[in-house]
């Protein structure tokens, strides 16, 4: 296996808390109230984790758990689902009153009525352990925590610097839009592979342009899309497909389902894809030709887009004491990075994103350190945008609209209009 090139940018710089009363349950008349509890009154329990795994973070899953089980005497069953199915499933057990005790997610927004509160159990000042931006998607209308923001993702460019060599084109240390998406054309017309420019089909994705141009889908009061700056900021992508530079086809196929761009990556079909961090660990293991993260473009904004995963325990679960402490668990500083730098993701702590976090090798360590300098330099506002609960469906709408554009049904501007009035009713819903 070749060593893969990575493009290194320098970073600027428990007590037991849980009910009192019998395990897994809160007397009625003081909600808030948070006593300890001997850890031994656990013992013999029973919890089900309903998880989907992008990969390399299953085995670290699977260790923590086992560590969890033998520190508490408890049984923990592992659920493992394909994530396109997570949220049905999930739903489903929901209405047919067997939920899960623990589960992981992308959104928050399908189960926020169904979610434990975990301020009764592990008290009012927990939240104060992550970073402000990622729980801004985990408090209920109150201020309270019904989920721990268990990872971080950020989104940005992967480099083929093979075909870059080859092409004789130099790759900066910074570039705007327009300089990223030139070189990426010199490059194509010098090595005669197919594409220019990739991306996964994803509004997450697409968000990330939108905030590099200024606006957002969302903020924390509504529908913020900027149709202006949002039609100035995907024209380049609509013309790349249009002319054979992006893969159209790609972007047309699947409906409004997500779809990853990772394969025309690995085949060495484009020079540059845009995804995220979860990708460095497969890319590290399989792509046959050096490759790197490159700092996200800028154009009136840079930075990336943030993402990441949940966990988060239901109302529904028969050990809710339990359940808590399995999450408080898992997001301790020490097993948090052990998830982490398995997975290939960011920490969500605000103790290990001061301290930094060391990953198992170098192509790792400095493919994460681009996503983690970006990470600083990423507006409040995508923050914002990921924690309203109508962002998900707007994302996807999102996705619809831009496929009507590249399908030829609409123009741009209409498309946009039209996501606008969609955002509108989705903030009335889900708002």
């Amino acid at each position: 296996m070749r060593k893969r090139a990575a493009m290194a940018l320098a970073l600027g710089a428990s007590a037991l808390l849980v009910a009192g009363c019998a395990p897994g349950q809160l007397e009625d008349d003081s909600p808030q109230t948070v006593q300890t509890m001997n850890p031994e009154d656990f013992a013999g329990l029973s919890l089900t984790y309903m998880y989907f795994t992008d990969g390399p973070d299953e085995e670290a899953t699977r260790q923590l758990i086992a560590d969890f089980e033998e520190e508490y005497d408890v049984t923990v069953d592992l659920e493992i689902l394909p994530y396109a199915d997570m949220v049905t499933s999930t739903l489903n057990r929901l209405s047919g009153g067997n939920a899960p005790d623990v589960v992981r997610l992308t959104s928050l927004t399908d189960f926020r009525d169904d979610l434990l509160v975990l301020d009764p159990y592990l008290g009012e000042g927990y939240g104060d352990e992550f970073l402000d931006g990622p729980t801004k998607a985990v408090r209920n209308d109150d201020g309270e925590m019904i989920a721990v923001p268990s990872d971080l993702t950020m989104n940005g460019p992967f480099i083929n610097t093979d075909l870059f060599e080859e092409a004789g084109v130099d790759i900066p240390s910074e570039w705007t839009w327009e300089e990223m998406l030139d070189a990426a054309k010199e490059v194509k017309e010098a090595t005669g592979v197919p594409y220019a420019f990739a991306m996964d089909k994803s509004g997450h994705r697409l968000s990330t342009i939108l905030s590099q141009y200024g606006t957002q889908l969302l903020d924390e009061d509504g529908n913020a899309l900027d149709i202006d700056k949002a039609e100035e900021a995907l024209t380049p992508l609509v013309d790349m497909m249009a002319d054979g530079d992006m893969p159209a086809d790609f972007w047309l196929g699947s409906g409004s389902r997500y779809e990853g761009a990772n394969e025309i990556f690995l085949a060495g079909e484009t020079p540059i894809y845009l995804s995220g961090n979860w990708q460095v660990a497969q890319f590290a293991k399989n792509a046959t030709f050096d490759w790197a993260v490159a700092p996200d473009p800028c154009a009136t904004e840079c930075g990336g887009f943030p993402g990441g995963k949940f966990m988060a325990a239901f109302k529904q679960s028969e050990n809710p004491a339990l359940a808590a402490e399995f999450v408080r668990f898992m997001n301790t500083a020490e097993n948090q990075e052990t998830f982490v730098t398995v997975a290939g993701a960011l920490p969500t702590r605000a103790d290990l994103s001061e301290s930094g976090v060391t990953y198992p090798d170098e192509v790792a360590q400095e493919a994460m350190d681009v996503f983690l300098a970006d990470l600083l330099l990423t507006p409040e506002s995508g923050f914002e945008a990921t924690a309203n609960p109508a962002f998900s469906a707007s994302a996807t709408e999102l996705v619809e609209a831009l496929t009507r554009v590249v399908g030829g049904t609409e123009d741009l501007k209409t498309a946009l209009t039209g996501l606008s009035g969609k955002i509108d009713g989705l903030v009335e819903e889900l708002g």
